[in-house]
């Protein structure tokens, strides 16, 4: 399978030389400037990119659960917020756009995955972790007044995306789960 990469270009057709790309993955989260392309796959998790329009910069978290609750439901109170979880990934998106002298109200969203990765399971709707994930976005974008411009998220199976931070673009490939046939 060939793998997903978006140079920018010149005028001449030749590839920018200061692009950078970084590979996320689950529990990673990246900030940067134009020169910067975010990439990641995706299945139960979900991918919050953020781009501001003016200052071209954001970035893009990969969490894998809604929240940081443990199996006594008590939530854990990390003294470092945690890529891993969507309750704390807003945390780090504030602290990088501090940094920039900037508020997240000023930024564009636009999430992805949540997949179902698995089928023919019975799973009650509240037990599915790509729906919760996808639920817990959502949550943390409207509590904290961030427009969402676009969402590719639920159905099964996987995406591989490319986040380039020079135009605030988002390329998805989706790959759905193939039918087994017994």
């Amino acid at each position: 399978m060939a793998t997903m990469k978006f140079v920018p270009t010149t005028k001449e057709g030749l590839p920018e030389s200061d692009v950078s790309s970084r590979f996320l993955n689950p529990g990673d989260f990246s900030f940067g400037d134009a020169s910067c392309q975010i990439h990641t796959v995706l299945g139960s998790c979900v991918a919050i990119t953020l781009w501001h329009p003016v200052l071209h910069i954001g970035g893009m978290c990969h969490f894998v659960l809604p929240g940081r609750r443990t199996h006594e439901n008590v939530t854990r109170t990390d003294s470092e917020p945690n890529g891993r979880y969507a309750d704390a990934v807003i945390a780090l998106f504030q602290r990088e756009a501090a940094q920039y002298g900037t508020n997240l109200k000023e930024y564009q969203a636009k999430i992805f995955g949540g997949s179902i990765m698995l089928r023919n399971v019975t799973i009650k709707k509240d037990e599915m972790v790509g729906l919760r994930n996808i639920e817990a976005a959502l949550k943390q974008l409207f509590d904290n007044e961030i427009p969402l411009l676009f969402a590719h998220v639920g159905e099964t199976g996987h995406r591989r995306i490319v986040f380039d931070i020079k135009s605030g673009d988002v390329w998805v490939k989706h790959e759905p789960l193939k039918k087994i046939i017994f």
